[in-house]
């Protein structure tokens, strides 16, 4: 029998732009090796204080409308408390707090129950950080 417990950390490149990562083919690649069929849940952590988890639609412009309102709702300007790195850097630590840095997802039979349209996505608007782990965690 397949452990109850397993985990694995992705090692991801986020690039020096603003980016959502989808990662829901990792997941699903991390599933079929670990819940052997079985019920459980997928826990997704990036232990990271400017990065955050979503389960969103990609690919037709909701990623980018993401970014965007990110943008409008924490400007890259000098207003942050925070302000080491990048000019408007602090914002990028308000972030987890609109965007956890977690999310816990039902597993069915061994596979992640999304909606149609939902994928698993890092979001990173921090450029100064290219590398960002993502623990991947299944309890079933």
């Amino acid at each position: 029998m397949p452990d109850a417990f397993t985990t694995r950390i992705l090692h991801i490149t986020t690039g020096t732009d603003e980016t959502v990562t989808d990662l829901t083919h990792a997941c699903e690649t991390f599933l079929q090796e670990s819940a052997a069929g079985r019920d459980g849940l997928l826990n997704v952590f990036v232990p990271h204080a400017t990065a955050g988890i979503a389960v969103i639609e990609t690919g037709a412009g909701s990623d980018d409308d993401l970014l965007a309102a990110l943008r409008t709702l924490l400007p890259a300007d000098n207003r942050w408390l925070h302000r080491h790195g990048t000019p408007g850097h602090g914002r990028d630590h308000v972030l987890p707090a609109l965007v956890p840095p977690h999310a816990t997802l039902p597993v069915i039979a061994g596979r992640l129950e999304l909606g149609t349209w939902q994928s698993v996505c890092l979001v990173d608007t921090n450029i100064s950080n290219t590398h960002r782990d993502v623990r991947l965690s299944f309890y079933g």
